[in-house]
């Protein structure tokens, strides 16, 4: 709703999220202000900070970029090792195989750093 270019007084928050009156608006943008995610300049609120940088939401869901490259890493050591083991064991093979689990292992941690921090 509230966006990092756009100011929005404390009427316009009120009809787009349906409140009830401006003073429930003007209690939660307070509130928010507070916590240093929206600033108010000339009467309006503008977004201060995104929470959501490296999140993406999913319906309901907020859910780390870094699960779907955690995902994908696990698909390519998954081919890798089934589809394509060759007959040999090259050093190549075994170079491919241990980037691929450096990659998800770096992946893995990431998501559950960002998942542990929280989001909002």
């Amino acid at each position: 709703m509230l966006r990092a270019n756009k100011p929005l007084g404390i009427r316009e928050v009120q009809r787009a999220l349906e409140l009830s009156s401006p003073s429930v608006a003007q209690y939660h943008l307070s509130k928010l202000e507070n916590l240093g995610l929206v600033k108010k300049e000339r009467g309006d609120y503008v977004v201060n900070k995104v929470v959501l940088e490296s999140c993406v939401k999913i319906s309901r869901f907020i859910i780390p970029r870094y699960l779907f490259y955690s995902i994908l890493a696990l698909v390519v050591l998954l081919i890798q090792v089934t589809f394509l083991k060759p007959d040999f064991l090259y050093s190549e093979y075994y170079f491919s195989i241990l980037a691929s689990i450096l990659f998800l292992l770096v992946f893995c941690y990431e998501t559950v750093k960002v998942w542990i921090k929280g989001t909002l």
